[in-house]
């Protein structure tokens, strides 16, 4: 059995900075990949000085992505950074990137102009809108996708202003599907010994989680707007006030919505015709929303949280981030993991959201400092101590030896 992961002995070359693109390397990192982060000689990865807050000289947002990868300074502007490059893939099994669109054709380094060195690479790009269409050529922001891929249309209250999802959601999911083709892609390589272009976006992977709105668009034909926590087609379905709070409260079926008035001790809400079905209490969902919130203002967020728990009905408290880490199923979910770095003491990061029996994620390396790990991975490729020294003389690498 593999020691090191599921992925153990996938080589990667990580040719991403800021967020998209860390965080699928990251991901396939934590499973066991071996992957080798390209940055820059002078300044690496621009997320490192994407800040406050800062730990040390290095931003946060760096360490929260970072971990498990190792470090390589190189100038891909150079004749002798780029043989170096080129070196690396036919050592790697995967190459991922996310610069500007173009960026790695212009240097040569697309996945066109590399595959002949290694028939079985797989090769990701990760943009804002593609590698095709009328907008390929365009940058992307996690911002212009949330608008662009319709999600600010129909987040918020009815009468808010556009409002983003908070967490960079198309950055992250756009990370995730690109996991999901490697893997596909990586698993077809090891079948047929060829590789393949895995291209993914930002745009996209908003437009992939739309999947209730674009239902309620092509069947209804209604376009879809903010309905605050509500669910589109479910009811109660959604945070409710308390004595002292909110709860959220899911009704998904008609046996949960008979447990949820036994809960509360409102059999006339079971009995009463506006409520009879899921689609009658979506059609009276203020009606709905008087009648529940009339009666949990008789006892605490936490206490309902309590009745309702006993009662089967899924439900529970709306936590800040501190209360997150807090709770006691989060910590023994590991989900908050310390990692001891070696210039900038403890630090913490999120942990992984998928477990494996077998073969689970773990931390094995911190977030690098800036070319860490260059002349190990150099001396790895078969570089003499001379040629490295030369490497770092002429510029091609650099940053700590």
């Amino acid at each position: 059995m593999m020691n090191g992961g599921a992925l153990e002995g996938v080589k990667i070359l990580d040719c991403t900075q800021i967020l998209a693109g860390p965080f699928c390397t990251m991901l396939l990192g934590d499973m066991g990949a071996d992957v080798i982060k390209i940055e820059k000689p002078a300044g690496g990865d621009d997320t490192r000085r994407m800040g406050p807050p800062f730990v040390g000289d290095t931003a946060a947002a760096f360490l929260m992505v970072n971990r498990n990868k190792r470090s390589l300074a190189l100038n891909l502007k150079s004749p002798d950074g780029i043989a170096v490059f080129h070196r690396l893939v036919e050592w790697a099994d995967v190459i991922v990137e996310n610069l500007r669109p173009g960026a790695m054709t212009k240097l040569g380094l697309g996945y066109d102009q590399l595959k002949s060195m290694n028939p079985k690479l797989v090769y990701c790009s990760i943009s804002g809108f593609g590698a095709t269409g009328p907008y390929k050529d365009r940058s992307g922001f996690d911002l212009v996708a949330q608008g662009m891929s319709g999600h600010m249309s129909f987040t918020g209250h009815p009468d808010s202003e556009p409002v983003k999802v908070s967490a960079p959601i198309t950055d992250l999911n756009a990370g995730m599907f690109a996991v999901y083709g490697i893997l596909s892609a990586y698993i077809h390589a090891l079948r047929t010994g060829e590789g393949q272009y895995v291209d993914t976006s930002l745009l996209e992977s908003g437009i992939a989680y739309t999947v209730w709105e674009s239902a309620g668009l092509w069947v209804d034909g209604v376009v879809p707007g903010p309905v605050g926590s509500r669910h589109r087609m479910t009811a109660p379905y959604q945070a409710y006030r308390t004595a002292d709070g909110h709860v959220n409260i899911g009704v998904a079926n008609q046996n949960t919505w008979a447990r949820f008035c036994a809960a509360i001790t409102r059999p006339d809400m079971r009995d009463d015709p506006r409520f009879s079905n899921n689609a009658d209490r979506v059609r009276n969902l203020q009606s709905l929303r008087k009648e529940i919130e009339r009666t949990l203002a008789k006892k605490t967020t936490a206490e309902w949280c309590e009745i309702l728990t006993a009662g089967s009905v899924p439900s529970g408290p709306i936590y800040d981030l501190a209360q997150v880490y807090g709770d006691e199923h989060v910590k023994a979910r590991g989900m908050e993991m310390d990692i001891d770095h070696p210039t900038l003491g403890p630090i913490k990061n999120v942990g992984p959201a998928v477990k494996l029996s077998a073969t689970p994620g773990s931390l094995r390396r911190p977030p690098p400092d800036l070319g860490q790990h260059t002349d190990a991975v150099l001396a790895e490729l078969g570089f003499s101590g001379e040629e490295i020294a030369s490497l770092r003389e002429s510029g091609a690498a650099g940053a700590r030896g």
